[in-house]
């Protein structure tokens, strides 16, 4: 007889627990209250434009990426290395000159950093590619900020790139991060590349499923765990519509709702949040970034633009170009969307003066209040284990971990191992 298991949340830690645990042969129910899975990895339509939810991208370079999907079934859309560093009436590219020779004259040339940084990004590149990732996250902390100080990096390079560029990682451009997540991110960067799917983010959560359903595995959508309660030898589930007893519980839900359910107080509840701002632009010239992202070192907001479509051309329709830009702190979250697109569109004209971008339509505005919960020096270390979600129940989440897709995989994968040890 098999053992029963349900899993509350299709995001991407409960969808490869999921599979993980229906491989081996358990009898598994995936709830999930929305109408789709994915959590805050999804994508859709607008007209005739795919949107993720936020800007987001896929690092091939993690070890979980790597070990749970199929990426060449994705058709993944690769970005270039590096950024373009853009400022009022100037841009110009830095890169990796080993990973991307053909910038390697832009980027012994730029002079937003000096010569002496650049060389010191190659020592440290370096110095990483010796060390296993899982190392990483057990290595004495501090913030992003205080490390790369120690390492020599002079403040002219961390305001004009890493500010920028790892405020788009950590969505904290003050880079009072942990430099965990620095290591383990830069790592990735050094030895994969940066992608998304020509089908959106949201086929990553689809392929996902599908392997999951495949392994036999039920996903119930619409339907929202209300609580749980655990008993000796089993644990009693209770949803919108049903009431069940099971052998094993995974708690796959945002932080939020798994300290909820669990009780566990250990849980990360402080978020960080963002907006992105998506637009269409009409046919024209595109914005010559070489598929870069642009980093915005004259002002804060937005902190980056991205033509998604010069990546993946499959994001817009045939009439125009799709672009995003994304607004860190709390301030856009009470800013109107025809201001922030005002404000994308005045950053646009200064970095092109010589186009015009009357014409840029927004076509959504995802206003995201928990994008990843905040992660100062040392959080890892109190972060929760797979175990800790009381009798019989089991955490998967990237908060037993580190807040990214990474996080959440690994962390889908060691929950499923810990049910099935305990079978």
């Amino acid at each position: 007889m098999s053992r029963s298991v349900v899993v509350v949340g299709g995001g991407l830690a409960g969808l490869v627990a999921a599979r993980q645990l229906a491989e081996a042969g358990a009898d598994v129910t995936v709830y999930e209250q929305r109408e789709t899975v994915g959590g805050r990895v999804r994508s859709r339509r607008r007209q005739g434009c795919l949107l993720d939810r936020g800007f987001q991208v896929l690092l091939t370079g993690y070890p979980a990426v790597r070990r749970e999907l199929d990426l060449e079934a994705l058709d993944l859309r690769s970005f270039k290395p590096g950024a373009v560093i853009a400022r009022p009436g100037r841009r110009s590219v830095l890169s990796d000159p080993l990973r991307d020779p053909t910038a390697t004259i832009d980027s012994l040339t730029n002079t937003e950093v000096t010569t002496t940084d650049k060389l010191r990004t190659l020592a440290l590149r370096q110095d990483l590619s010796t060390r296993d990732y899982e190392t990483l996250l057990e290595r004495p902390d501090a913030s992003i900020r205080a490390w790369l100080r120690e390492w020599g990096f002079s403040e002219r390079y961390l305001s004009n790139f890493v500010a920028p560029f790892y405020g788009g990682i950590t969505l904290d451009r003050s880079l009072g991060t942990s430099k965990r997540v620095f290591e383990y991110t830069f790592k990735a960067l050094s030895e994969g590349g940066t992608a998304v799917p020509a089908g959106g983010m949201g086929a990553i959560t689809r392929q996902l499923a599908d392997r999951a359903a495949a392994a036999g595995a039920t996903i119930e959508t619409g339907e929202a765990v209300t609580e749980l309660t655990p008993k000796r030898r089993h644990a009693v589930v209770d949803t919108d519509t049903d009431r069940r007893a099971v052998d094993a519980v995974v708690v796959a839900t945002p932080p939020r709702v798994a300290a909820r359910l669990t009780g566990n107080e250990d849980i990360p509840t402080e978020g960080i949040g963002c907006v992105t701002q998506h637009y269409r632009l009409p046919d024209g010239p595109p914005l010559d970034t070489g598929k870069r992202i642009l980093l915005n070192v004259g002002d804060t907001a937005p902190n980056t633009i991205v033509p998604i479509s010069e990546v993946a051309p499959e994001y817009a329709d045939s009439g125009g170009r799709l672009l995003n830009a994304t607004f860190l702190g709390d301030d856009p979250f009470d800013t109107p969307s025809d201001e922030l697109a005002e404000t994308t569109r005045e950053t646009l004209e200064a970095w092109y003066p010589d186009r015009e971008f009357d014409r840029l339509e927004p076509l959504a505005t995802d206003r995201i209040p928990f994008a990843q919960f905040a992660q100062p020096p040392g959080i890892h270390d109190s972060l929760p284990d797979v175990r800790d979600g009381g009798p019989r129940t089991y955490l998967a989440g990237e908060y037993t971990e580190w807040s990214s897709i990474q996080g959440a995989m690994k962390s889908g994968r060691e929950a499923a191992e810990a049910v099935l040890e305990d079978f």
